[in-house]
């Protein structure tokens, strides 16, 4: 019979051990990522092509009580690339939560979007526009996640946009034929793939404010903020105003964790005095790239945008970069 000593030294190495698989399973920053996924929202100021410049230049080691938090979530591209163990991920925009919830819960998944957007897509290419604004009625009574995407990859640019009511407003994009066979495989394999990074992971979806999200970091935690772009995408769900972003400015500079904050530094018609104004003492990181999705002409183009990273955490002191389209 084995002695109670014996009992917990075996207990201590076990737990020793899964701890150790446990380290070895999560993600250290920063990492070098070749070829990035997209999720199957779209969204303005998507960071697909982005994601290898963020992970390769923000310093961070997960642990066992850490959680990577972003308190803007959008598409969820940086994590759903970045696959942390655990995650704090938010939005006001419930319409977003609530579709990855739903495919963490297993209630929507590749193949019952394949079969929505099927049925969906053989209306719109029938009745044309009058079927999606038909839809768009429906969606804004009834909040339906699986419509959500259908107008998601159906309107004008890939945009989400809300009114001050809180209802999808974003027109036809004139493409009738939008879900040929090949495009709906494509968003089905998407919602897969985002299935198969949430498995297993702890993973909390919250329609939350920001301030909110934020007054949960603690020291081991990374945030992530990728807000509005003030003077761009401001009527993405809620307003989001020069006050806004001078607020979430102050409030990250306390954070007692490490972050990162992306935005837009200059285009080619003026240059954004915001970062000089209100995250001076940072690091900060340029890139350029180019913008496809955007509701006027002059936002789709060449940018230059920044990463703005607290001091200690970043990779590299490389001080610019450029991501080719």
């Amino acid at each position: 019979m084995n002695s109670p000593l014996s009992s917990a030294i075996v207990f201590v190495w076990i737990w020793l051990n899964k701890q150790r698989l446990l380290c070895c399973s999560m993600p250290s920053l920063p990492i070098h990522l070749a070829h990035p996924k997209a999720p199957p929202i779209k969204c303005q100021g998507i960071k697909t092509k982005l994601v290898p410049f963020i992970l390769s230049h923000v310093r961070w080691q997960e642990h066992s009580t850490a959680r990577w938090i972003e308190p803007f979530l959008g598409s969820g591209v940086v994590a759903f690339n970045l696959l942390p163990q655990r995650a704090l991920l938010a939005d006001t925009n419930r319409h977003i939560i609530q579709f990855y919830q739903a495919i963490q819960q297993g209630t929507v998944s590749g193949a019952t979007i394949r079969t929505h957007l099927q049925q969906e897509g053989s209306q719109l290419e029938r009745y044309g526009a009058a079927y999606y604004y038909r839809v768009r009625e429906r969606f804004n009574q009834q909040g339906d996640v699986r419509d959500f995407l259908f107008l998601n990859r159906s309107c004008f640019n890939g945009l989400v946009r809300f009114n001050r009511h809180g209802q999808f407003n974003v027109p036809f994009c004139h493409k009738p034929q939008r879900f040929a066979p090949a495009y709906i495989t494509k968003i089905a394999n998407q919602v897969d793939w985002v299935a198969q990074q949430l498995h297993q992971r702890d993973w909390k979806f919250q329609v939350a404010s920001w301030q909110r999200v934020l007054a949960e970091a603690r020291s081991p935690d990374f945030v992530y903020l990728d807000p509005p772009y003030i003077g761009r995408h401001t009527d993405y769900f809620n307003t989001w105003s020069q006050q806004d972003a001078e607020q979430l400015a102050i409030a990250a500079k306390s954070l007692p964790c490490g972050f990162a904050l992306s935005m837009w530094l200059a285009n080619q018609y003026r240059q954004n005095d915001h970062i000089d104004r209100c995250w001076n003492g940072l690091e900060v990181f340029t890139y350029r790239h180019f913008y496809h999705i955007g509701s006027r002409e002059n936002w789709r183009g060449s940018m230059a945008e920044a990463l703005v990273i607290k001091p200690g955490f970043a990779a590299s002191s490389i001080a610019s970069s450029t991501i080719i389209k």
